[in-house]
This record gives C-alpha cells, sequence and structure tokens, in this order.
C-alpha cells in the first residue's frame, strides 16, 4: 500500500518515497521552553505522533527528532524577570511539557536534542556559510544573505520582494537587505553566552533546528513538521542556510498542520486568546481532547471551543462503551444458540472494512477525519451485533474477539482508547465532580440520608434532598437493588 503526502514544497501530493527503503528520518519543530504548552502545540504534537505511529505500523524504521529551543529571547526575558537562570526556565517547562504529552498519549520521540547541546554545531554550519559566500557579518553579529540563494522562498511560494513587503522583520540598516535573518548573535551584558569565531554570543533562532536535524539525521532527511505559522520565516530560513551549507536538498516532504482558531483567529500567546493544554486536562479526559484535534484533517484549520470539547468526549466514551461491552463478553464468554447468519456476515465484512477504510483514509495524507468517520460507521455495526449478547454462541465471540483486535489497532494507531473503560469513566466523573464543586463522599451521606427517610415515610425530607441533588447536577434512580447516581 502506497502512501501519498502533501509536500507543502511542491503544494500538492506526492507518493511517499524515503531516501531508503522502509526508513524514515523525521524531524519536527519543538517547543521554546518558556511557558506552559497550548491546545495549537497540542495540535502540533499530536498530529505527527499519529503519524510517527501509521509509518511505525506500516513497518518503516522511523527515526524521530523533535527538539527544544532552551535559548532565545524569550526565554531571557522571562528567566530575568523570575529572577531565575534560563536554564531552571526552561528545563521547569520541559517538564511540564513532557506531563502533558504524557497525558495525551504522545510517544517521546526517538531524539529530543536541545538548542544550547548543539552550539558547535551550529558553528560548524555557520563557518560553511561564510566559505559558501552566504553570510556576512555586521558588528558582532553574523548574517545571511538571502539574496545570494537563488531558490529563497521557494516553500512560502513568495518572491523576495512580496516578502520584504509583508513580512514581520526587524529592519536593520547595516544589513544588505533587511530580510537577511541573523544566524549568530553577539553578547549582550548578563545574557548567556558562548565562543565563536565571531567572538562570544549566542546561535540565531532558525540555525537551530538546521544543527539538530543534521547532527541528528544527516544533511537530507524525508519529512520535517511543524505548524504553518513556521512556513515562512523559519522553515524558508532553515532550508536556506542547509542547502546553502550543504549543497544538498535538505528535506524531501515539508508538512504542515492548520493552525488552532478561537473565533476565527488563530489561537496564539501573542494574541491572548490561547487555552493551555493544562487548562483543558482540568475539564476534560485528554483523550478527548486528542480525539478533537484528530477529527479534522490536519492541514485544515479547526475551532476550539468548549461546545466542540464535550462534543469529543461524548464521542470517545461511546467508544468507551463499546470497548467495555466486547471486554465483558470476552472475558464472561457466550453458549448461546448463535446469531443469524446474515447478522454474523454483517458484523464480520464491517470489521474488514474497518481496516481497510482506516489503511485507505491514512495513506491519503493521513486523513484522520475519515478514518474516525468510519470507526463511528463501525461502532454502529458492533453494537448492532452485540445487542443480541445472549444469543451469542462461542463461534459469535470468536468474531467479537476479532472486533477487540480491529479496536487494538486503532488504539496502536490513533493513541486513543489506552485506558481501562471503567478508568476512563471514573476521570471523566471525577473532573465533572471536582468542577462542580461536588464531593462524592457527600453525595453518598446525602443519598443514605434520604433512602433513611423514605424508610421513615419522610418523603418531604427525601424529595428535598432529591431535589438538591437534582439541582447540583446529580440524577438519582431507584431500583429494587438500591439507588445509583449520575451526572447529568
Amino acid at each position: 500500500m502506497t502512501i501519498h503526502i502533501y509536500n507543502t514544497l511542491s503544494n500538492k501530493k506526492e507518493e511517499f518515497i524515503p531516501l531508503e527503503r522502509k526508513k524514515v528520518k523525521m524531524y519536527v519543530c519543538g517547543i521554546t521552553a518558556y511557558d506552559f504548552s497550548h491546545v495549537g502545540h497540542a495540535r502540533v504534537y499530536v498530529v505527527f505522533d499519529v503519524i510517527y505511529r501509521y509509518l511505525k505500523h506500516m513497518g518503516y524504521n522511523v527515526t524521530y527528532v523533535r527538539n527544544f529551543t532552551d535559548i532565545d529571547d524569550k526565554i531571557i526575558k522571562r528567566a530575568a524577570e523570575l529572577g531565575v537562570t534560563t536554564t531552571e526556565l526552561s528545563e521547569k517547562y520541559i517538564a511540564l511539557y513532557h506531563e502533558d504529552m504524557d497525558a495525551l498519549g504522545v510517544l517521546r520521540p526517538d531524539f529530543e536534542p536541545k538548542a544550547t547541546e548543539t552550539i558547535p554545531e551550529m558553528i560548524s554550519i555557520i563557518e560553511k556559510l561564510f566559505e559558501n559566500g552566504y553570510a556576512y557579518q555586521v558588528g558582532n553579529d553574523v548574517v545571511f544573505s538571502i539574496y545570494k540563494f537563488q531558490d529563497y522562498g521557494k516553500l512560502s511560494g513568495k518572491n523576495i520582494d512580496e516578502l520584504q513587503a509583508g513580512a514581520r522583520i526587524d529592519i536593520d540598516d547595516k544589513k544588505n537587505n533587511p530580510l537577511d535573518f541573523v544566524l549568530w548573535k553577539g553578547a549582550k551584558p548578563g545574557e548567556p553566552s558562548w565562543e565563536s569565531p565571531w567572538g562570544m554570543g549566542r546561535p540565531g533562532w532558525h540555525i537551530e533546528c538546521s544543527a539538530m536535524s543534521m547532527k541528528i539525521l544527516g544533511q537530507t532527511i524525508d519529512i520535517h513538521g511543524g505548524g504553518r505559522d513556521l512556513t515562512f520565516p523559519h522553515h524558508e530560513n532553515e532550508i536556506a542556510q542547509s542547502e546553502g551549507a550543504n549543497k544538498k536538498k535538505f528535506v524531501l516532504y515539508w508538512m504542515h498542520n492548520g493552525f488552532v482558531n478561537i473565533d476565527k483567529e488563530k489561537m496564539s500567546k501573542s494574541l491572548g486568546n490561547f487555552m493551555t493544554i493544562r487548562d483543558v486536562r482540568a475539564k476534560y479526559h485528554p483523550e478527548s481532547l486528542r480525539f478533537f484535534l484528530l477529527s479534522n484533517h490536519y492541514r485544515s484549520p479547526i475551532d476550539f471551543s468548549e461546545k466542540n470539547l464535550a462534543a469529543s468526549e461524548e464521542a470517545v466514551s461511546r467508544l468507551y462503551e463499546l470497548k467495555k461491552r466486547i471486554s465483558i463478553i470476552i472475558k464472561e464468554g457466550r453458549k448461546g444458540e448463535g446469531v443469524p447468519e446474515e447478522e454474523r456476515n454483517i458484523f464480520s465484512q464491517a470489521i474488514a472494512q474497518l481496516k481497510n477504510d482506516v489503511f485507505e483514509s491514512m495513506n491519503d495524507d493521513f486523513n484522520t477525519a475519515r478514518a474516525i468517520g468510519k470507526l463511528f460507521e463501525f461502532l454502529h455495526n458492533a453494537n448492532r451485533f452485540l445487542d443480541f449478547d445472549e444469543t451469542l454462541s462461542q463461534s459469535d465471540c470468536a468474531l467479537v474477539s476479532e472486533a477487540f483486535d480491529a479496536l487494538s489497532m486503532i488504539k496502536k494507531i490513533f493513541g486513543i482508547l489506552e485506558s481501562d473503560s471503567d478508568a476512563f469513566f471514573e476521570h471523566i466523573k471525577g473532573l465533572k465532580l471536582q468542577n462542580k464543586g461536588l464531593d462524592e463522599s457527600e453525595i453518598v451521606r446525602l443519598i443514605e440520608s434520604r433512602n433513611q427517610a423514605r424508610k421513615n415515610k419522610d418523603f418531604k425530607t427525601a424529595d428535598f434532598i432529591r431535589d438538591e441533588l437534582s439541582s447540583r447536577g446529580i440524577l438519582l434512580k431507584d431500583s429494587p437493588e438500591g439507588t445509583t447516581w449520575k451526572l447529568k
């Protein structure tokens, strides 16, 4: 089965042919570690996590690199404000980032290099750029001359004049061109710095990723990914400096995910309209956020809202209910007379169709949205078959086991359904109680008080307790076995 990827460089889908058969070198731009990660970050790393998972599932030997920027202007400024070192600040937010990613089921990549660990490699690239005529010095800074690189703009699809008119740039009259970007920044008082042939200083932002990618993956890689906002100038500059230094193609396939929007505006810290992953995790199960992010094609923008998150949590809950039904039948077994042959055939075909649909969707530019839509078609057919329950025979149970294997494939590729079903629902219940300011032990105590009131025929008190719990979002159900409760 052939995978096709939309390549930003060519603006079209292309057959995926890696440099080496069944080997993939993949690099994704990581966070700048100075603050909590937000939902926009979650989208990038969930998207490329699924790509990583799928490529491995398809038998590729993937080397996945995702970096940390642990030195830059934002980090220096925030560290100074807090009275800590840049290392202390970046390490704190790297640890918090890992907590968020682990909660979202994002697998750790094979390598997570830091910029400060790659300074010698950056200096080496800059020296090559000097040798090849692309770099020049302005005071204590070293700058890349974009006019010297003839293909500049090939990723963003703009010519230099258009870029110069529309780009957000720092004007520096000493540069040959205001779009020329800094490779090495001369040291400033009180800032971290390293020795270099051009004096003490620190790297510019763009040079970091080229150096970290080359150090681990070599001069040419298969896939380079990140958010759409990185296309220009970051990835454009990566191409210029990497290919300017090595005189080789830097990346075969450039992949960019769409924005997360709030009120039709991109979610970002600079706009102040972002929600941290931590904020979301305080209200929703992390798999609900993961599911929401995968329910749209990765290149499309998505609209973030409480309504959409709640709908995603409901959808994931339906999948967990199915998983639980299947698990119970597999554990207990059934010895009924058997399901009608027609129903068996429908379910058997649904299982085979799900597997085929997943591969077909993912091979078409990792279309998780289509795959998830097909998953819910399967859910309908599965529940229909499981409704026969006690009628199921041993051979029917074998078919149920096949369905469980199909869900295991979904878990492996998409990183959902990874929890125990009961644990998933308990997690959601705990979050809802917490956000309503309720305590489970208090609910149990009130139910016991109501039961005692009913036993004493004090129905006024019993009704009052029921109404009080209802007003707080707790619904009671009485049965011969006792009283149970659930959240609205």
